[in-house]
This record gives structure tokens, C-alpha cells and sequence, in this order.
């Protein structure tokens, strides 16, 4: 039977919403020992609207020069690619090589439950070929 991404995905990431700014994202990432955080609804703290990633801080926060008091909104990535915890584990891997990203929001509904990485599909003994492949390849691109 194919694993699921909900046998392998961290719960309860830890997210910030559209009233944080970059700054308090960056303390986040560095006290979570993480390089992306969700963007949540201020309302019910569970809705999924975008996500940063330690990338996005960097290219869209302090490259454009704006100030750690920026908005999140600012530099968040609002079309996200996410996943149901029922999709497998192969599946995300697939999805994550074609969009050449390394982490995905797993959502109930528009709801975020979780988040999966390359990293969870390699520590749980069940790196299918196209996570490694698309490990591979991502890393290969920032090389350049």
C-alpha cells in the first residue's frame, strides 16, 4: 500500500499572518529551524492564503531593500501548489520535482493541516525515485 503524505508530514507548522512583517518571519524560520512559513487568515488562524519561504525574504524582502517592518504580504507567494493528506507519497514527490519545490502545504479543504518536504519523504526510509530526482535537480539549479 502507497504511504501518505499524512504519515510523513509535520502537523501544526508554525505560520504568521498578514499582520506579522518580515521581520518576524525571519525570527520565526530561525527559532522553528525551518525555511518556509505559512500564511494564514488573521481570523481563524487556519486557512491557508500564501506562503514565504527563506528564499522570498531574501529576493522580495532585503534585495528590494525594504525594512524588516514590511508587510508579509509584501513578499508571500500567493498561488500555492498544496496537497490533501490522502495524496501519496510518490504523487507529492512528482508534484514537488515538476514545480521544482522542496516543501508543500498539505491542506484539508482550504485548511492548513500540515506541511511535507523532500527532507520527511528522505528521513522516513520512503524516498521514492522522483524525490531524490527532484532533489537532484532542484540543488543543481541553485548551483548556477
Amino acid at each position: 500500500m502507497l504511504k501518505t503524505v499524512k504519515e510523513v508530514m509535520t502537523t501544526h507548522p508554525v505560520c504568521v499572518t498578514l499582520q506579522d512583517n518580515i521581520y518576524e518571519v525571519a525570527v520565526k524560520m530561525r527559532d522553528a529551524d525551518t525555511g518556509v512559513i505559512p500564511v494564514v487568515d488573521s481570523t481563524d488562524r487556519e486557512t491557508l492564503i500564501g506562503i514565504i519561504t527563506d528564499r522570498d525574504l531574501v529576493i522580495r524582502g532585503y534585495a528590494q531593500k525594504h525594512s524588516g517592518s514590511t508587510s508579509v504580504e509584501t513578499v508571500m507567494t500567493k498561488g500555492i501548489t498544496a496537497v490533501s493528506e490522502s495524496t501519496s507519497v510518490d504523487e507529492a514527490a512528482d508534484l514537488m520535482a515538476s514545480k521544482q519545490i522542496r516543501r508543500i502545504p498539505v491542506v484539508n479543504g482550504k485548511k492548513l493541516i500540515g506541511i511535507v518536504s523532500l527532507g520527511d519523504l528522505a528521513v522516513k526510509n520512503i524516498f521514492a525515485d522522483e524525490a531524490a530526482d527532484a532533489l537532484t535537480d532542484i540543488s543543481q539549479q541553485h548551483l548556477h
